[in-house]
């Protein structure tokens, strides 16, 4: 069976729990958790390259950080987080992968107050080559916009990266899926582009980077890793509200993220329009450059090219 088809419970390796390495399969919680009930839970996705994790220390200042917009402290410092992610790295012989560091409240206390309940945190990594196929990588996915929107920051935390704010974006890529696309677009509550379901979007329009503002989603880590390496190449970047009907000016789209790292945009459809665009020379450069930050070799830069 492919690594990718392996149960996530039922493997081999380590997970790093509660301060200490234990057997994969030994990893478990109750059923009576808190955070499974309630949400009362943060993550983090970090992609590891040639054994590394790359922005290791800024994923954890936000796990950090996520964690006390929900009223918790993590049980380790920064250091701490640091060591315990790079043993299991080693420990799993991951070399190109994927790690994802949660935290959440235990089963002490069952209700929606639960102040006393223990905070428990674990590590797991494991490998993970691409979130979306190199075809469809190398074309442009297709992506179709959603019914669900980004709250408004007033009615959740927007800027943690909780678990449960991620319910909407798995309703909405199964929803997606289904009607045969790659992605959904999430507009905002105000009807304003957002981003995908687990990524940011920028548009390129006249050489431009446009990217919509951060105030209800995540300042995604790879996003400002992208507006930085653009700015390097004196390539202008401007964050602000941008409304659907802007994306027929674009002439590329792509997003950015852990996960899914540079991603061409070939087609966006829904009843904001229909839109096809054609990865160019910003996505190319834009591969090309966060590749060699990460130590990847590029191999879909020239395929984005065409």
């Amino acid at each position: 069976m492919a690594d990718d088809l392996l149960p996530f419970d039922d493997r081999d390796g380590f997970i790093w729990y509660d301060g200490r390495l234990i057997p994969w399969r030994d990893a478990k919680l109750h059923v009576l958790t808190h955070g499974l009930h309630y949400a009362s839970c943060v993550f983090e996705g970090e992609r590891v390259y040639n054994g590394r994790a790359f922005h290791l220390e800024d994923h954890n200042a936000r796990l950090i950080n996520s964690a006390k917009i929900l009223g918790f402290e993590i049980p380790a410092s920064m250091d701490d987080l640091a060591k315990a992610t790079q043993d299991l790295i080693t420990a799993n012989k991951i070399v190109d992968g994927y790690v994802r560091p949660i935290a959440w409240r235990g089963a002490e206390q069952m209700g929606v107050s639960a102040e006393l309940s223990k905070i428990h945190l674990a590590i797991a990594t494991w490998d993970w080559p691409s979130y979306f196929s190199p075809e469809a990588r190398a074309k442009g996915i297709r992506m179709v916009q959603s019914k669900w929107a980004r709250p408004a920051p007033h009615t959740a935390p927007v800027h943690s990266k909780a678990s449960g704010l991620y319910m909407i974006c798995t309703l909405a890529k199964h929803e997606a899926n289904a009607a045969g696309y790659d992605d959904a677009l999430m507009l905002d509550w105000r009807g304003q582009l957002a981003e995908g379901t687990g990524a940011n979007l920028f548009l390129v329009i006249n050489g431009e980077l446009h990217t919509p503002t951060p105030d209800c989603f995540l300042n995604g880590i790879t996003r400002q890793t992208v507006i930085a390496l653009a700015k390097s190449r004196g390539i202008k970047v401007v964050e602000r509200a941008i409304m659907p009907d802007e994306l027929a000016k674009a002439q590329e789209v792509f997003l950015t993220g852990s996960a899914a790292e540079i991603t061409p945009v070939g087609e966006i459809d829904g009843a904001i329009g229909h839109y096809r665009f054609t990865p160019g020379a910003i996505c190319r450069l834009m591969i090309e450059d966060y590749d060699r930050a990460t130590g990847k070799k590029t191999v879909a830069s020239a395929a984005a090219a065409e």
